[in-house]
């Protein structure tokens, strides 16, 4: 038996793939400069309270605002906006290392050290919420020019006065948050992320961590996937008990708040949070439910071509594979090559954010044991950003890598922007991402368009189609089993084996027998982390990338205009609604037209890839 923790074929080790620093912020965590920022920003926070307090900025009677209360805004918004940007600092430092290796016992005690920081400073935003809503409207914005700087995200906190607990109560919520779902949240990443597996190669069996396991789902040999699979079916049964305590502990904790905080269901204040209205997310799911049977029609055609015979759902370990007629493998200078090209075709600034990145070492791309699985990007110093990564050597990964740095452009853009202002909801967050991603997959087919590429082009469509797939099918999955923990949770606890059989349930609704139902996984539910929140963290998602596919269109129509005006749009993503967003570049995302035009063009490359698929 053999122990390894790499999941690409490619020619690097996990050495040779580029790992991040931090070092030019603090040293270590005992270095001089570390201790003099936590024990700083620790006072700033205990003085922002006192601030609060001082001017009386909590829950009071309904009256115009006076030239008193504009000062008191000035200063608290102010402060406020300091010292959240410190807090967030410091803890993206922390992260850092625990994301990256969460066996790092210094890491994971110095990160439960702050947590009593942002028990302190949660209940404030709920203060804050509570006193702007007591003004008359817009009486506050004209004797403050800090409330006029953040008029938008100042309604929203108003708005929000009416779904909160009472001010002892949402301090005392704050505060157990570290020991009750927070806890639990950090117990499923932990568990997941340290969990390693025998795999049965074709080369003999590996022990592997498991993002790495997950990473072989992209492996050109069928042998291979099927091999991860079955590992997968294997290994995550052995810590089933501990997550379902853990999904249980924090859907049982969102319940409970959500009543107590007046909302009638978990996707309103899910709505809620993410900015955008009811009949928007309805307009949406109606689209996507009618796109059903174009991405079924998609994995069968994808299972033919991978020789299961025709008209027969798609096998899950087939799900992500490339395609059979072209080479799959990237290796991650090829991969940053084809990112860099199609940034580039957008705009030199674009471009020049790949190799920024890779400079000034943004990126951590290789997986290893103790690493967090999946992918994601945070905010650091000034526009800087940190990209996680878990590297497969899959064009897949490349497409990944786009995805991700479209998050650390967007973030250049928001750096000039208060911490107030850069609270973006998670589905206006997904614009920039999906947009460079759509970058990525365009100038491919563009260059791949005449009949001598033909295997290429179906490649790449492969690529594009399997995310596509997975943000709009496997998303309405996650929806659907979170729709129901919701509400089987209202009544008791669910059995590990229960959040399994409700996992497969939903996935039939969701694949229909675009898959091979037999195959479908079972365990999805306690892998992604995403199910780990109080909230909903899946249909964002999908109004990202159908939101993005109408942003690319617009730039089609005219580039130069486009270029413009993005860059500010994009900075007011925190500061505006969704529909509000949506107007400003021209579209009613309240109109089913809207997300049925986006999802016709992911019909289109459907079809592409029919035709294609049926010359081999």
């Amino acid at each position: 038996m053999t122990s390894v923790d790499t999941t690409t074929d490619s020619a690097e080790t996990p050495d040779e793939l580029p790992r991040w620093s931090v070092a030019d912020l603090h040293e270590s965590f005992d270095s001089r400069s570390f201790l003099d920022a936590k024990e700083r920003t620790g006072a700033d926070v205990d003085r922002l309270v006192s601030l609060f307090d001082h001017h009386g900025i909590r829950s009071a009677e309904r009256r115009a605002a006076a030239d008193v209360d504009g000062a008191a805004a000035d200063e608290v918004i102010a402060e406020y906006n300091r010292v959240m940007a410190e807090v967030s600092l410091l803890w993206a430092y922390v992260y850092a290392t625990v994301s990256t290796d969460s066996r790092d016992a210094a890491a994971q005690a110095t990160m439960s050290e702050l947590e009593p920081m942002q028990a302190k400073l949660t209940p404030l935003l709920a203060r804050l919420a509570d006193w702007v809503s007591s003004f008359e409207p817009d009486s506050l914005t004209t004797v403050s020019d800090e409330a006029a700087e953040h008029a938008g995200p100042l309604q929203r906190l108003a708005d929000r006065a009416a779904h909160q607990m009472s001010e002892a109560e949402e301090h005392l919520y704050a505060e157990l948050a570290s020991t009750g779902g927070g806890a639990w949240g950090r117990l499923q990443r932990e568990v997941t992320s340290q969990l390693s597996a025998e795999v049965e190669l074709p080369s003999g069996a590996h022990t592997m961590p498991m993002p790495a396991v997950r990473g072989l789902a992209t492996d050109s040999d069928p042998a291979v996937r099927r091999a991860a699979y079955d590992t997968e079916r294997r290994a995550w049964p052995t810590i089933e008990v501990p997550v379902a305590s853990a999904m249980n502990a924090i859907k049982g904790e969102a319940n409970a708040i959500n009543r107590r905080r007046h909302w009638e269901s978990p996707l309103d204040a899910s709505l809620f949070a993410n900015s955008v209205s009811r009949p928007t997310f309805e307009a949406m799911q109606s689209a996507v439910t009618t796109s059903l049977p174009d991405f079924r029609r998609w994995m069968r055609t994808k299972a033919q071509l991978h020789g299961h015979g025709a008209d027969v759902g798609l096998p899950w370990w087939d799900l992500v594979a490339p395609s059979p007629v072209a080479p799959g493998e990237l290796s991650w200078q090829e991969g940053i090559d084809v990112v860099r090209t199609a940034f580039g075709g957008y705009s030199p600034t674009l471009g020049g954010l790949v190799d920024r990145a890779i400079d000034e070492q943004w990126i951590d791309a290789a997986p290893r044991d103790g690493k967090t699985g999946g992918a994601f990007c945070m905010s650091f110093v000034d526009d800087r950003s940190l990209v996680l990564l878990n590297w497969s050597g899959s064009a897949e990964s490349a497409q990944t890598t786009a995805h991700e740095l479209g998050h650390a452009y967007h973030n250049t853009t928001l750096a000039h922007r208060t911490s107030l202002q850069r609270r973006l909801p998670m589905a206006l967050a997904e614009t920039a991402s999906i947009f460079c991603e759509t970058l990525v997959v365009e100038a491919g087919l563009a260059r791949l368009a005449g009949d001598e590429h033909r295997a290429e082009r179906l490649a790449l469509l492969d690529v594009d189609l399997q995310g596509t797939n997975q943000v709009v099918v496997d998303i309405r999955s996650r929806f659907t089993f979170e729709t129901e923990v919701f509400a089987r949770r209202q009544r008791r606890t669910l059995s590990a084996a229960e959040l399994s059989e409700m996992m497969n349930e939903a996935q039939a609704d969701a694949y229909g027998d675009g898959i091979d139902q037999a195959t479908a996984h079972p365990y999805m539910w306690l892998l992604k982390p995403h199910y780990y929140s109080s909230h909903f963290y899946n249909w964002p998602y999908t109004y990202g990338l159908l939101f993005g596919l109408g942003l690319f269109a617009k730039y089609q129509e005219d580039p130069e205009r486009f270029r413009e005006g993005y860059d500010t749009l994009l900075s007011r993503a925190g500061m505006d609604t969704a529909e509000e967003l949506g107007a400003a570049f021209g579209f009613d995302v309240t109109d089913e037209a809207f997300w049925t035009a986006s999802l016709d063009v992911v019909r289109g490359r459907i079809d592409d890839y029919v035709d294609l698929a049926s010359t081999f």
